[in-house]
Formats: C-alpha cells, structure tokens, sequence
C-alpha cells in the first residue's frame, strides 16, 4: 500500500504506524491549525488526517473508527459511527469527529497533531447477485429478525 503524506507535521508527529504486535489498527493524528473545540451534540465536523492512500488491491478496504479510550473517557467518536475508504478512493482520508456527551457539559478539545481515530484493515468480498423469486435454500430461521430468536 502507498501513503501519501500530505502534512509534513505529520514527520514529526509520526506517521501510521502500529503501537504493539498485537495491534489491529494504526492511529489517525488530527492535522488542524489550532485546537477544535467540538461543543456536545452539535453536528460532526471532518478533520483532516494528513494522509491519502493508494491501496493497489480492492479485495480489502479501510474502516476509520474512534479510538477506545477517546470514546469511553472524553466522549469523543465517529460523527458517521464508521467511516468506510473504499479501495479506489485515492483522496485524503477525514475524519468525522462528533461530541457525543449531552448538553450542558464541556466541549471537547482536539490539540494538533492529537491521535484521535484508528483506521483498520478489512477484507471485501463482492459477490455477484441473482435475482429469485423463492430462494433456492432455506434456513431453520427463515425471515424472522429484530428478538426472534428470544432475545
């Protein structure tokens, strides 16, 4: 995969990488000006990553996601619950940042250079469709959703 830097701050403040062996995703930095307060519930504003990507291989896509600790402690998450990069989209990856805490508490504040989204990996399967008017198996389930099973 190529990275485009688009933000040279971005050499100094670390480009995507992985923290641990063990990690699934690489951390996204905000690449603003000034500090962005986001007040509570107000409409999600999109943050630039400094970064663009040529994937080179469209059997896997990016999902950007908030990152855990920003979600749970500051309420800080994705105006757009998960962003989804397509593989053939090629332009700068943004971040849709939304202050999910209710009224009356404090904005959040989005610092330069600050981690606040993780983008990770997915394979994409693409199936071709068929058109039927009974499908050809059936499962024990059948159509049932939303508490069928009992729950």
């Amino acid at each position: 995969m190529q990275i485009k830097v688009l933000d040279p701050r971005l050499q100094h403040w670390g480009l995507p990488a992985y923290q641990t062996a063990g990690a699934a995703a690489v951390d996204l930095f905000a690449c603003i000006d000034a500090p962005l307060r986001i007040a509570p519930q107000t409409p999600a504003v999109l943050v630039r990553s400094g970064i663009a990507l040529s994937f080179g291989d469209f059997s896997f896509a990016a999902l950007v996601l908030p990152r855990s600790g920003a979600g749970h402690k500051r309420g800080l998450v994705m105006g757009n619950t998960v962003g989804l990069i397509d593989p053939d989209y090629t332009g700068e990856i943004l971040i849709s940042a939304w202050n999910r805490n209710g009224p009356g508490t404090d904005p959040i504040v989005i610092e330069p250079g600050e981690r606040i989204a993780q983008m990770i990996f997915v394979p994409v399967v693409r199936p071709d469709f068929t058109v039927v008017t009974e499908f050809s198996e059936q499962t024990a389930r059948g159509a049932g959703g939303f508490g069928s099973t009992g729950g």
